[in-house]
């Protein structure tokens, strides 16, 4: 009955909205959020009659527990191909593409072999979770945060493209060539970091969340531990006590947060331990440029020799 109940308003936002798509010789992009977003832009990039939109606002920062809005359901009415980043990132988006079968849906991850998600808490469930573990089965099973590696970014960046030059024939050579010259940019970013990261091969950090797993993997750190389970949450105080421990135990003496949530957490962390605070951003907002995601991680990079070298 919910399902039912869940498409019938779905359906009425979508007759709502007709009218409000785009013009009729215009290829309409839209991105489900920011990375997915910049790297459309690149793909796309100087065609004539096709635009890029992005779905979420940047302010949602990754899409866990996102909620679809009115307005992303405007924007997917009037959209020719959806990309997602796959993963289980969009898991929000399945009833709604039902009603869109039609929709061309692009998975900048296909192919890519995914990292399981680890949550450092996971055997301190309290009794709600677990009640509720049946609701969330299948959530963050696996880990989605792949466009933090340069390299994987490449292999979405080819998917994109791909996908695009499925559902826009006509701008295939376009897409195609678009994507080769980002890729190229990629790999040369990718190499750049490698460089610039080597000496501290092996170092163990602790991050916000799960977000720089596949980055650490690929660069030689190693992530100790998380500091909140899940974004938009604050770590219980029992978390927080284990993570005290786990910076003592193991003498590490930086903690990342992200811009996008609070710190209060990481600070707690840090005056008991004397660690310090720095800042990786996941590239989950950012100005809307195409270089954007570049400048980002070169910005990280830059952070992560200032806080190791100490």
């Amino acid at each position: 009955m919910k399902l039912k109940i869940f498409a019938l308003i779905l359906a009425i936002m979508l007759f709502l909205t007709t009218g409000c798509s785009a013009q009729a010789d215009e290829v309409v992009i839209v991105a489900t959020f920011y990375p997915m977003y910049v790297f459309a832009q690149n793909v796309a990039a100087d065609i004539e009659g096709v635009r890029v939109e992005i779905m979420a606002d940047q302010s949602v920062g990754c899409l866990h527990d996102y909620q679809l809005q009115t307005r992303d359901m405007v924007k997917l009415d009037g959209a020719d191909a959806l990309i997602i980043n796959g993963g289980g990132m969009e898991q929000f988006m399945d009833k709604v593409l039902s009603l869109r079968e039609d929709l061309p849906v692009i998975d900048a991850s296909q192919g890519i072999t995914f990292l399981p998600a680890v949550h450092s808490h996971d055997d301190h469930k309290d009794d709600h979770e677990d009640e509720h573990e049946d609701e969330h089965a299948g959530h963050e099973a696996v880990n989605p945060h792949v466009w933090l590696d340069p390299s994987m970014a490449a292999v979405q960046v080819k998917n994109i493209a791909d996908g695009l030059s499925q559902a826009d024939p006509e701008h295939a050579q376009a897409y195609r060539e678009n994507s080769e010259r980002y890729i190229e940019r990629l790999n040369a970013l990718d190499a750049e970091i490698a460089s610039e990261l080597a000496p501290f091969e092996g170092r163990q950090i602790i991050t916000f969340h799960e977000a720089f797993t596949y980055f650490a993997q690929t660069y030689g750190l190693e992530i100790a531990g998380v500091i909140a389970n899940e974004p938009g949450q604050e770590p219980s105080t029992r978390e927080i006590a284990q993570t005290c421990d786990l910076v003592m135990e193991k003498g590490i003496d930086t903690l990342f947060v992200e811009p996008q949530y609070p710190q209060k957490a990481a600070e707690t962390i840090a005056r008991e331990t004397g660690a310090s605070v720095y800042t990786l951003d996941p590239v989950v907002s950012g100005d809307s440029t195409p270089e954007s995601y570049e400048n980002i991680m070169r910005e990280n990079a830059r952070i992560l020799m200032e806080a190791l070298e100490k």
